[in-house]
């Protein structure tokens, strides 16, 4: 028996959306789990007697992670566009399942000393430099492996995988603590989680191996064999433009995102007194919505451009900040209905991002371009949404924090204005009238191919 050509693009298609949306789901279960069950394992790695042990605690918890994940976005950005998409996403979902591996299995404070909380903080450096650097890698990835007319329902997977991964680990974690004693599950029962996925890490490592590399990097190479790899800081120099862009774009989805699709529970039991688990179960509905409509923002972006369903998303969700936070009050039911609500406005622009962010860079810097300047969005305003959410409601009420809020997204909003529709295009092509090999001048932007 024989195959057609068609008949290969629909498994290279259905293979490339497999090992994309698992080994993202995976990465984000992974980095989503710590935060759930630290409660249950801090003690395991940790003596509050220990001055040291308490300063690794902190440094594990809240910052190593976010500080890693710039510096993984750098260096497996840079390789990314050297060698390939294709084995860096490799490498970051065997390290993200790795780090996992060891936490689940690592001996603890108890039996080898400080070292286990040494451990711990290495297991978190180690993921956050992988989820640092999948996620303009995979973005990349499913971007220029996609058909050029379905490039932004394609992109939707790579939110649609990331919130799945976090849901699994918070439906995880009610299970187990509703299934096992608070003794058990502070002896062995938080290790289930991160066994876990380091087991489906092999499975998503074995995947990704399988992967064809993207046309576009392979005609980028094609094309210019013998050429020296740009140098990075003239290439984001050059691309600064762009580089702006994707800070500008990010600053408003990022904090937004992680206000009410991260910390949103967090927040009602913390500061509303929200009961936990109604709180968590509103939260997991809530993700529901948001996968629900991922695709169809996605889709639609493909039928009347980027810049339409990006500005909804802005201002929608800038609109409607205030009336739901004054709708939920104490209620779970509230919250449940006010997050579900939000996500879908948010959904708008979390869809398209990815196809926006590769759209904006020529091939030979588009993985390691849109990696640095989305970094550095990410740690800064990303990393201190939960504790500004906390801290601006307490001292000044939540109407501060939301108008901080708003005012990102209107940020956002006014850089969605500024970009150039990329619908349609194809990824590979360089700008009309250049030679093939890329003039020192180019822009980043490239135009639509003739018909």
């Amino acid at each position: 028996m024989t195959t057609t050509p068609a008949t290969d693009d629909r498994r290279r298609n259905r293979r490339a959306l497999l090992g994309i949306g698992i080994g993202h789901a995976l990465e984000w279960y992974d980095w989503g789990i710590y935060v759930i069950f630290v409660p249950f394992f801090a003690a395991q790695f940790f003596s509050a007697t220990d001055r040291i042990s308490v300063t690794l605690s902190g440094l594990a918890v809240f910052a190593v992670g976010f500080i890693a994940r710039p510096v993984g976005g750098l260096l497996v950005g840079r390789l990314s566009d050297r060698i390939g998409r294709r084995p860096m996403m490799t490498l970051t979902v065997g390290g993200m399942a790795a780090a996992s591996l060891i936490i689940g299995v690592s001996p603890g404070y108890a039996t080898i000393g400080t070292a286990a909380s040494v451990v711990l903080v290495i297991a978190r450096v180690v993921q956050g430099l992988a989820t640092g650097g999948e996620l303009p890698s995979a973005q990349t990835y499913l971007a220029e492996a996609a058909p050029a007319s379905r490039r932004g329902l394609w992109s939707s997977l790579i939110y649609i995988a990331s919130v799945g991964g976090n849901t699994v680990g918070v439906l995880l974690g009610l299970v187990l603590s509703l299934t096992l004693s608070e003794t058990q599950m502070a002896s062995w029962g938080w290790r289930v989680p991160f066994i876990i996925g380091g087991v489906f890490g092999l499975v998503a490592l074995w995947i990704r191996r399988s992967l064809q590399e993207t046309e576009a990097f392979v005609r980028e190479a094609a094309n210019h064999p013998d050429s020296p790899r740009p140098r990075l800081w003239p290439e984001i120099t050059r691309h600064r433009k762009q580089a702006a862009q994707v800070i500008g774009l990010s600053v408003g989805f990022t904090v937004a995102y992680y206000s009410w699709v991260v910390a949103a529970p967090a927040y009602a039991i913390s500061v509303l007194k929200i009961n936990p688990t109604a709180a968590l179960l509103a939260g997991v509905l809530a993700s529901l919505v948001l996968i629900a409509v991922l695709p169809a923002w996605g889709a639609l972006s493909d039928r009347i451009g980027r810049r339409p369903v990006l500005l909804i998303s802005c201002l929608g969700t800038a609109a409607l900040l205030f009336p739901l936070q004054a709708m939920i009050r104490d209620s779970a039911i509230r919250l449940g209905l006010a997050m579900a609500v939000v996500m879908v406005f948010i959904g708008a622009g979390v869809a398209v991002l990815p196809a926006v962010y590769a759209e904006m860079f020529p091939t030979r810097i588009r993985t390691v371009g849109l990696a640095v300047p989305y970094s550095i969005a990410v740690a800064a305003f990303g990393g201190t949404a939960p504790y500004l959410q906390i801290r601006l409601g307490e001292t000044l009420g939540p109407s501060a924090y939301n108008g901080y809020v708003v005012l990102l997204l209107v940020i956002s909003a006014a850089t969605a204005l500024s970009l150039r529709d990329g619908r349609g295009i194809d990824l590979a092509t360089p700008r009309p009238g250049t030679p093939v090999k890329e003039k020192e001048g180019h822009d980043g932007e490239i135009a639509r191919p003739g018909r």
